[in-house]
């Protein structure tokens, strides 16, 4: 046997270990489920490399091509060389393309251990293999059946050997034989295509039905005579009664060696339907960040007293995100969106009471002294990296309830990473290229291939995921006419630099454009740098915003106009002065006497509306709107209504004989207790409503006799944190972990690895050294005088065991000094805690 035969690692294990650092940080770099927590040696790294649940989620990451190439080894002879592999893929005419990528393939199943074995010997690991392999109750992607050996495995000699004869191949004297002629004769191109030249018509169009599959078809007792032909030359072979396979070797032969019907070597190419100028796009995108900031803050506006009730189960209920979506004036879906944009950037949550309500938090009070650029970064972070959905709302769980909005049941893992995926390739593009929603979303799918069957709705989670974000991109102002904006390339950050490094060291796609190459792994994004990111965007957003205004058109109407966002202190002031009529680019407010008296009701006085318009008013205050502030003023607080129940009281007796006149008031069942003042059971509020309702103006007084200034109480929430993505399994380690990890675990291999010398009990695999407290103690101190190593079994005192490899210095005390070669240091264990000592081989 040559000497590289020799070197051929014969078990994954050893192919790790045949590995250097970087590669094995590039394995628990793409699946960091294998270093939480970190293996003791690489052995264990192997075994937890291997787990069912460890290979599923190393299979869902995979690209379409690399998983076809998985496939097609699942399929291939279990070890299988790389041109076979290779003629699996590309099939006995040869496909360049697929021969170009194939090694990028490989090497990426090689790479996350999923695949080991030099190029004459590949092997899928085990449990891949028994995931993709065919199998009745398991078809194989590829839609092949067993092989030749495996369906007659459970055949008679005698039937075997009358397939063999009928397929005109010579007798043999036992059955193994005889399966391995029959798969030569199949495996034979030239002498399959004489002996499928034989085959009756109606044969050839069964073979062609079943042979891209499924491979199964059904038979009756009594076939016909064009599928006796095939089923006495072995062509079709029984599986179960009333049941026949195409055997994988004949149905390669008739695709002409291919494993797959379409290869897909390369991704589908995301090019731009439209292409608009970087102005009109940076403008588009910044007229919708401006929107977004407007609605959330009447959002937030509109739940300052307190918001809608928390339901049992929690979250919102139909009616009240119906009250909001009027509101608001946008559709539920849209509002359910800014409803969890603002919970997941903290602003709103539940304020813990006994009636529990939903309210802003302290931080919105924050968030709104910001810049209204550093205040879209915020929500802008907060969608990037949120794995809430609200595009589920109203959708059913597992157990049919129905997703609410703020409710439970909407965290989704994979929302980060498509969102991040979908903006990277909108940065692929030309500066104003807008792509075609399905040509991101037949992107997406070869990147993340959807394995097993799809939803009733025909669209797995991933390609809705992919459709959300592009609507919601559009609706925060991250992209503007579909085109990805200035500032929403600065608020991916590092990701994009991430991405496209990771695509420059493809191998065979470094030719190809961004866009068109394999996805890369990105660099997850740390605090810091997402605030330097969201910093960066919030500075290239800011000029596109519209100033604030300290103004407004006074008209005639008893209208203002805005012709533009006002600063804070004037909309505050107006919004309570006046009802807002419309919106858009310019604010229409209508004044009122309901609207005029809310603003007496807040303290306000006559002089101080007449001089608060007059200051921000371009044009003269009309006539018609001072006599209505005059009006109301001179009414408002003439009647005074207090708790008796409720009391009015009034120096004018003759208004109150007025009231108890009016039919209207029969419901509040007033009475006069004297001259100026009347009485009823009502409460004092629906007393003020009620006389309100018959156009008067009463003011609320206190016990003491004061008017009662009726200002809005903001209701906030106890301090709240925003809630924290739900991550897809451990978040991919760091390199200082990294660093730590493979040192960790090449010292542990070290440890289980190295040679020792024989001694009368040899521990198993795994197992540690067991030796007695005076046998311990004298090799420890002869390992002293003579310099030498040994290993040990040490028990820490959490209780946790572990192997080391150490060279002791000293015993003194109880105690060994050596420099343990597993941690790379100079260390001191109790004796007691050594379970056992052993002398290693020269």
């Amino acid at each position: 046997m040559s000497p590289e035969a020799n070197s051929a690692p014969r078990s994954l294990a050893e192919s790790l270990r045949m590995r250097d650092d970087a590669s094995l940080a590039a394995l628990l770099r793409s699946r960091p489920d294998l270093i939480t927590p970190v293996p003791t040696d690489l052995t264990q790294l192997a075994t937890r490399a291997g787990t069912r649940a460890s290979v599923l989620r190393a299979l869902e990451r995979l690209d379409r091509f690399a998983l076809q190439t998985a496939e097609a080894l699942a399929v291939a002879p279990d070890p299988a060389s790389y041109g076979t592999l290779l003629g699996l893929m590309a099939g006995d005419a040869g496909d360049s393309a697929v021969a170009a990528a194939l090694p990028r393939a490989v090497a990426v199943l090689r790479e996350q251990a999923l695949v080991w074995g030099d190029d004459d010997r590949l092997r899928l690991v085990r449990t891949a293999q028994e995931l993709l392999a065919p199998s009745a109750q398991h078809p194989s992607p590829t839609g092949l059946g067993p092989s030749v050996q495996e369906a007659t495995s459970g055949m008679s000699p005698g039937r075997i050997q009358e397939i063999v004869a009928c397929a005109g191949l010579p007798s043999t004297h036992d059955s193994v034989s005889a399966v391995t002629a029959l798969t030569a004769l199949f495996t034979d191109r030239r002498k399959m295509a004489k002996l499928l030249a034989q085959a009756p018509d109606a044969s050839r169009e069964v073979l062609s039905r079943l042979v891209w599959g499924p491979p199964y078809g059904q038979v009756t007792p009594e076939p016909a005579a064009h599928l006796r032909w095939l089923l006495d030359r072995g062509l079709l072979l029984p599986t179960a009664p009333g049941t026949v396979v195409l055997p994988r070797e004949v149905a390669l032969h008739l695709r002409e060696g291919r494993a797959h019907r379409a290869p897909e070597p390369r991704p589908p190419a995301v090019e731009p339907t439209a292409t608009h100028g970087a102005q009109v796009v940076d403008a588009t995108a910044a007229g919708q960040a401006y929107t977004a900031l407007a609605t959330v803050e009447e959002l937030l506006k509109d739940w300052d007293e307190g918001g809608p009730a928390v339901l049992r189960a929690g979250g919102l209920s139909v009616r009240d995100l119906k009250r909001t979506a009027v509101a608001l004036d946008v559709s539920e879906p849209v509002a359910a969106f800014w409803i969890e944009l603002a919970y997941a950037a903290g602003l709103l949550a539940s304020d813990g009471e006994a009636d529990e309500r939903y309210a802003a938090t302290p931080a919105h009070d924050e968030w709104l002294d910001q810049p209204p650029a550093e205040r879209w970064a915020r929500l802008a972070q907060a969608w990037l990296t949120a794995t809430r959905t609200p595009g589920l709302i109203g959708g059913r769980d597992a157990k049919d309830r129905t997703l609410s909005a703020l409710g439970p049941g909407l965290d989704r893992s994979a929302a980060p990473e498509v969102r991040h995926r979908v903006l990277t390739l909108l940065a692929g593009l030309p500066a104003g290229g807008a792509p075609a929603a399905e040509a991101v979303l037949a992107r997406l799918r070869w990147e993340r291939p959807l394995r097993g069957p799809r939803p009733d709705d025909g669209e797995d989670l991933r390609s809705r995921l992919t459709r959300w974000t592009l609507a919601e991109a559009e609706l925060l102002g991250v992209t503007g006419r579909g085109a990805l904006s200035a500032h929403g390339r600065a608020l991916l950050g590092a990701t994009v630099a991430g991405h496209a490094r990771g695509a420059e060291s493809s191998g065979p796609g470094d030719k190809l454009p961004v866009h068109h190459r394999p996805a890369a792994p990105a660099e997850p994004l740390t605090a810091a740098e997402q605030a330097v990111a969201a910093g960066a965007a919030a500075r290239l957003l800011a000029p596109l915003l519209p100033e604030p205004l300290d103004h407004v058109l006074l008209q005639a109407d008893l209208t203002a106009v805005a012709p533009g966002p006002l600063r804070r202190p004037l909309a505050e002031t107006l919004g309570v002065l006046a009802d807002v009529e419309s919106k858009g680019g310019a604010t229409v407010y209508r004044f009122t006497p309901a609207s005029v008296r809310r603003a007496l009701d807040a303290g306000r006085t006559a002089t101080d509306l007449h001089a608060f318009l007059t200051a921000h008013s371009r044009t003269p205050v009309p006539q018609p709107l001072a006599y209505l502030i005059d009006d109301v003023a001179r009414r408002h607080g003439h009647l005074r209504v207090g708790a008796a129940s409720a009391y009015v009281r009034c120096d004018d007796d003759a208004l109150l004989n007025e009231i108890l006149a009016d039919k209207r008031s029969a419901a509040l069942r007033l009475r006069r207790l004297a001259p100026t003042v009347l009485a009823t059971q009502a409460d004092p509020a629906a007393l003020l409503e009620g006389l309100r309702a018959m156009g008067y103006a009463p003011a609320a007084e206190s016990a003491e006799g004061d008017v009662l200034i009726a200002r809005a109480h903001a209701h906030r929430t106890p301090p709240r944190t925003a809630p924290e993505p739900v991550p897809d399994g451990p978040p991919p380690p760091d390199a200082t972990l990294l660093t730590a990890a493979i040192r960790a675990i090449r010292a542990g291999d070290l440890a289980a690895t190295t040679p020792r010398k024989p001694t009368g009990a040899v521990p198993a695999p795994g197992e540690l050294p067991r030796t007695g407290s005076a046998e311990t103690l004298a090799t420890v101190q002869a390992a002293v005088l003579t310099g030498e190593a040994l290993w040990i079994g040490y028990v820490n005192a959490e209780g946790s065991a572990s192997q080391r490899v150490i060279a002791p210095i000293r015993v003194e005390g109880g105690f060994v000094t050596a420099y343990d070669h597993t941690a790379d240091e100079v260390r001191t264990y109790p004796l007691h805690r050594i379970t056992g000592v052993a002398e290693l081989e020269e």
